[in-house]
C-alpha cells in the first residue's frame, strides 16, 4: 500500500559522504555509523545496507530495540554498539549476540558480570567517562569502584573501549568547555592505563568534534549527521571550508521527500483559507492541496511561511498546516494539474529545498526535523 508521500534515498550520496568522512580521518581511525533515531529519519532498515555497501562495518545505536533493527538487516560480520538504554529483558540477548554497549553505572557493571558468568560469554563493554557533559558517564570515584571488578572478572568482560561525549562541539561558544573535556578524558585514560586497565579503543568524537577538533578522532569516531549529508552547524561547515582549498560543499543530501497534488481549488478574493483566519486571500487564488501535514513531520509552525516545489518553482504554504494536509499557493503557476509532484525536501528542476532551510523556517534543527519523519512513510532507494 502506497503512502501519501515518499522519501527517496540516494546511494550515490551515501557513497560520497562516507568516502569524504573517511578521507578526513587520521590513519587507522575507524568510523562507527550512528543510526539512532531511525537513522536520523532515513530508516534503519534502508540506510544500514546502504552504508555497508559504502564500506561501513560498525554501527552505533541508542537502545537495544534499535540494535535489534540493525541486526535484522546487517551482515553477520558487522559490529553494533549500544550507547544508551538496554531494557532489562534485553540484556542477556545483547551479551549472547556479542553486541557492544556502554557502561555508565557501577551497578550495571556488577549486573553485567553476573549475567556474563551465567551465560558463559564475555560481555563486550565500553566504559563511558564523565568529563563535563553531566549526563551519563562514570566519574573518578565511580571508576575506582569499577577497578577491582574489571581486574577480578577479566574472564567475563571484553573491554572494547573507553569513551565520552562532548557538550556541544558544533559551537565555538562551547570551545573552552570542550577543551576541558578533552584534557579530562586524556588524563583519566592515562590513569586507567596506570591502573592496568587497557581498553581496546578510545572514542570521543561525534561529527562536529571530528571536524573541528581533529585530535579527538583517536581510535574511532561516531559519525551521525555528516554521513547523511548535513553539517552539525553552520560554524562546523565554515570551519571545514576555511581550511579547504576547494570551497564547495563536499556533502550530498541523501534524502528527497515528495508527494503529489490531491486537489485543486479556486478561492475568491476576501475568503479565508484553511482553519481560522490566519490567511485571507487578498486576490483570487488557485490553491493545491497536498496530503502531507504535521502528522507526517511537516511542522505546523510552517503555516503561512513554509515552501514547497511544484513545476520546478518555489511556492508558499498558505493557511494553517493540517494534521494530514497542507495548502500550496499555485496562483501564478501555469498548467498545474492533479497528480503533479510536490517536493517538500530536495531538488526539482533548478530549485532545491534543503533540510536546513526547511528547519530554519520551522525553528527546528536538522536533527529534530529528520528524526520526526515517521517510519510509516515509504522509503525508496535510488542509485
Amino acid at each position: 500500500m502506497n503512502t501519501t508521500s515518499v522519501i527517496e534515498l540516494s546511494q550515490e550520496a551515501v557513497d560520497n559522504n562516507i568516502a569524504f568522512i573517511k578521507n578526513n580521518l587520521g590513519a587507522n581511525v575507524k568510523m562507527s555509523s550512528v543510526v539512532k533515531g531511525n537513522a536520523y529519519g532515513h530508516g534503519i532498515e534502508y540506510f544500514v545496507p546502504m552504508a555497508e555497501k559504502a564500506g561501513t562495518d560498525h554501527f552505533s545505536v541508542y537502545s537495544s530495540d534499535e540494535a535489534w533493527q540493525v541486526q535484522s538487516v546487517c551482515s553477520p560480520e558487522t559490529d553494533i554498539m549500544i550507547m544508551g538504554y538496554i531494557d532489562e529483558h534485553d540484556r542477556d540477548w545483547v551479551i549472547e549476540n556479542g553486541l557492544e554497549f556502554f557502561v555508565f553505572q557501577v551497578e550495571t557493571l556488577k549486573e553485567v558480570i553476573e549475567r556474563s558468568r551465567k551465560l558463559g560469554k564475555k560481555a563486550r563493554i565500553h566504559l563511558e567517562l564523565e568529563t563535563g557533559m553531566n549526563r551519563t558517564g562514570l566519574n573518578r570515584r565511580q571508576l575506582r569502584q569499577c577497578l577491582p571488578l574489571l581486574r577480578e572478572h577479566a574472564d567475563h568482560l571484553a573491554l572494547k573501549g573507553v569513551c565520552t561525549h562532548y557538550a556541544g562541539a558544533e559551537s565555538i561558544a562551547n570551545h573552552v568547555r570542550v577543551q576541558k573535556q578533552i584534557t579530562k578524558f586524556n588524563r583519566t585514560y592515562k590513569w586507567l592505563l596506570e591502573q592496568g586497565i587497557r581498553p581496546e579503543t578510545r572514542h570521543t568524537a561525534c561529527s562536529a568534534a571530528a571536524v573541528a577538533y581533529p585530535k579527538t578522532q583517536m581510535d574511532m569516531v561516531r559519525i551521525g549527521i555528516l554521513q547523511y549529508g548535513f553539517w552539525p552547524s553552520k560554524e562546523t561547515q565554515i570551519h571545514y571550508l576555511h581550511k579547504s582549498k576547494n570551497k564547495i560543499n563536499p556533502l550530498m543530501q541523501i534524502i528527497r521527500w515528495r508527494s503529489r497534488i490531491m486537489s485543486l481549488k479556486n478561492v475568491r478574493q476576501g475568503e479565508f483559507i484553511s482553519y481560522g483566519t490566519t490567511y485571507m486571500a487578498l486576490e483570487k487564488k488557485r490553491i493545491a492541496i497536498v496530503p502531507v501535514g504535521y502528522a507526517h513531520g511537516f511542522s505546523r509552525s510552517l503555516s503561512n511561511q513554509g515552501r514547497v516545489l511544484i513545476k520546478g518553482q518555489r511556492v508558499g504554504v498558505i493557511g494553517m498546516v493540517n494534521m494530514n494536509m497542507l495548502i500550496a499557493d499555485v496562483t501564478y503557476l501555469s498548467r498545474v494539474k492533479l497528480g503533479d509532484e510536490v517536493v517538500m525536501i530536495g531538488q526539482q528542476g533548478e530549485n532545491k529545498i534543503t533540510v536546513s532551510s526547511f528547519g530554519e523556517l520551522s525553528d527546528q534543527v536538522n536533527y529534530e526535523l529528520l528524526t520526526r519523519l515517521p517510519s510509516r512513510i515509504r522509503r525508496v532507494i535510488k542509485k
